[in-house]
């Protein structure tokens, strides 16, 4: 058994999640609720559990206010809430799971069977870091994202991938001082997660850091010239929306 605590302002919402949690996750023991920031703190110090499941939004602090007062932590978290898309980023990039209001029951499932496989990983502090840090930074050039490595996960800043490359349903993510990383999502989940602001899509399978330029040379489609010295081909579909962005 997986001990869980919830941390919700509104009973309804932890009501309901219990009933979900006890019916399709049998593997988790709630042993505590918290309705606010200064009880959660309490709840979780004293029941020491292996999972919180926390909102985000709440009397007395939000969910960063509480992780703050007990970093370093020893358990994993799945966050619960009504954030937009935009800012669902900033998880996304820290390879946290999160839980949309309402919660579905599918996503749930699949968040909980992550968290227990994890339960033993020691990422949990660094991917916790990384997410507080990319809250707080209103730059999108510094923020950082999450990559797995044989030993764990690295955290690159946005600012230091010059391009991503399509290899099947792989992506190859070329960073500057000549480091690659080999990721298992898709080139089209990094489109839909990286900021359009510095990145752009120039051919379905080349994603490239829009201020990693050199030179872009002209063509039927053309070709930019990278900052490490690589030539990728524009698409002839792109080639207007990338020219137009460049202006």
């Amino acid at each position: 058994m997986i001990t869980s605590v919830i941390i919700d302002d509104e009973p309804k919402n932890i009501h309901i999640l219990r009933k979900m949690l006890n019916e399709f996750c049998p593997e988790i023991n709630i042993t505590g609720e918290a309705k606010d920031a200064l009880q959660a703190v309490d709840i979780i110090r004293n029941y020491k559990p292996q999972l919180v499941f926390l909102d985000i939004e709440m009397p007395y602090g939000n969910a960063f206010d509480i992780l703050d007062q007990l970093m370093p932590v020893n358990f994993e978290v799945i966050f619960i809430t009504a954030f937009n898309n935009y800012a669902l980023k900033a998880f996304r990039y820290s390879a946290l799971d999160y839980l949309l209001k309402p919660i579905n029951i599918q996503e749930l499932h699949s968040a909980v069977n992550k968290a227990s496989e994890k339960i033993l990983s020691k990422n949990t502090n660094l991917q916790l870091k990384n997410l507080i840090q990319n809250i707080k930074n209103k730059n999108e050039a510094l923020r950082k994202i999450a990559f797995p490595a044989k030993d764990g996960l690295i955290f690159i800043p946005l600012c230091d991938i010059i391009r991503l490359e399509a290899s099947g349903s792989y992506t190859h993510v070329f960073i500057k001082d000549n480091e690659r990383v080999l990721s298992s999502k898709s080139i089209k989940e990094y489109e839909e997660l990286l900021p359009d602001s510095l990145f752009f899509r120039v051919h379905h399978s080349h994603i490239i850091n829009l201020l990693e330029i050199k030179k872009y040379h002209k063509g039927r489609g053309g070709q930019v010239e990278m900052s490490d010295n690589t030539f990728i081909d524009v698409a002839v579909r792109r080639k207007d929306e990338f020219l137009s962005k460049m202006s």
